[in-house]
C-alpha cells in the first residue's frame, strides 16, 4: 500500500493579546502567527478496509484521543470516505509548549488524507473541519503566517521578513485551560488592526506582548527562570499559553551563538522561519 510521509511544523505566536471575551467564555484575541522549520514528521500508509489506526506510541496520549486519529475519523464521517489509514507520527515538537504541535499534527493529517483519498475538498473545507478539532487547527490548513482574531480562526496572511529563532523548552506542560481560566488574567488589551500592524513594520515590543506570559511564569518558576536566560541576549517572550520561550535574530549565526551558550540543563533548539507552510500548494483553493 502506498504511504506519504509529510512535515508538521511548529508555529510561534510573534504576540498574542486578549481582547475580551464572549458570552459562550471563549476568549477573543489578537495574534500573529509564524510558522518554523522545527516540525513532527506523520507517516500515512493507505488502507482498504476502512480502519484508522496509529501505528506510533505517543506517551500520555491514547490513540483514541490523538488529534491526527480524530481529524483522519472527522474526514471519513464528512465525505463518506470508505479507505482508511495507518498513521505513524514522529514527535519533535514538545507537547504542552504552546507550540502547537498537536494542532499541526492534526492539520497535516487533513491535508495528507484528501490527497491520499482523493477526496479534492478545497482548502476552505479543511479549515471548517479544522475548527471542529481545535482553534489553532485552521491556520495551519490556511498554510500562510497570518494575522489571526475572533478565536484566532479569522485568519489574514501577514508577510514576515526572514528571521531565526532560538525556541527553549522549558521541562513543564501548561494546561491552556488553566491559564485562560486564571483571575489574574488580563482581558482587555486593546484591539489593533492588521493595517497599523503592518505600518509599524517592526514588532514594537512594548505594544505588542503575550498577555498569558505574565500569569504562566508566576505559577512555573522554570519558564520565569527559561525567559530570564534568553532575556540576556534579546527580547524574549512566550509563544501560545506556554511554555516555550523564544528570542528572534535576524540571521542565524547570532542565533546559534546564543545557543552554545545555553546551560547545560536547559533544552533549544535554533528554527528558520517559514514564508508557508510546506504542504501549501497540496490543496485545491
Amino acid at each position: 500500500m502506498p504511504t506519504i510521509s509529510c512535515p508538521a511544523p511548529a508555529k510561534l505566536n510573534l504576540f498574542l493579546h486578549v481582547i475580551g471575551r464572549r458570552p459562550d467564555g471563549y476568549h477573543l484575541l489578537q495574534t500573529l502567527f509564524r510558522f518554523i522549520d522545527l516540525h513532527d514528521t506523520l507517516h500515512f500508509t493507505l488502507r482498504n478496509d476502512g480502519a484508522v489506526r496509529r501505528t506510533s506510541v505517543i506517551e500520555g496520549v491514547a490513540e483514541e484521543q490523538d488529534l491526527c486519529v480524530r481529524a483522519a475519523r472527522l474526514l471519513q464521517s464528512e465525505t463518506g470516505c470508505a479507505r482508511g489509514v495507518d498513521i505513524v507520527v514522529e514527535k519533535h515538537i514538545p507537547m504542552g509548549g504552546g507550540l502547537g504541535g498537536g494542532s499541526s499534527d492534526a492539520a497535516t493529517t487533513l491535508i495528507a488524507l484528501n490527497r491520499l483519498w482523493s477526496l479534492g475538498l478545497p482548502r476552505a473545507r479543511l479549515m471548517q473541519l479544522g475548527l471542529r478539532l481545535g482553534a489553532d487547527v485552521p491556520v495551519f490548513v490556511f498554510g500562510e503566517n497570518a494575522f489571526a482574531e475572533g478565536v484566532g480562526n479569522e485568519l489574514q496572511t501577514y508577510p514576515l521578513p526572514e528571521a531565526w529563532y532560538v525556541v527553549l523548552f522549558p521541562p513543564v506542560q501548561v494546561p491552556t485551560a488553566q491559564i485562560f481560566a486564571h483571575p489574574e488574567l488580563t482581558r482587555d488589551t486593546v484591539s489593533i488592526t492588521m493595517r497599523a500592524l503592518l505600518e509599524r513594520q517592526l514588532l514594537d515590543g512594548q505594544q505588542l506582548h503575550n498577555d498569558l506570559q505574565s500569569v504562566v511564569c508566576n505559577l512555573y518558576p522554570e519558564v520565569a527562570r527559561y525567559m530570564a536566560w534568553l532575556n540576556s541576549f534579546s527580547k524574549a517572550r512566550m509563544t501560545g499559553s506556554g511554555a516555550c520561550i523564544f528570542a528572534e535574530f535576524t540571521d542565524r549565526s547570532r542565533a546559534e551563538a546564543v545557543l552554545t551558550r545555553l546551560p547545560q540543563d536547559m533544552r533549544g533548539v535554533v528554527a528558520q522561519g517559514l514564508t508557508r507552510h510546506p504542504l501549501h500548494d497540496w490543496m485545491p483553493e
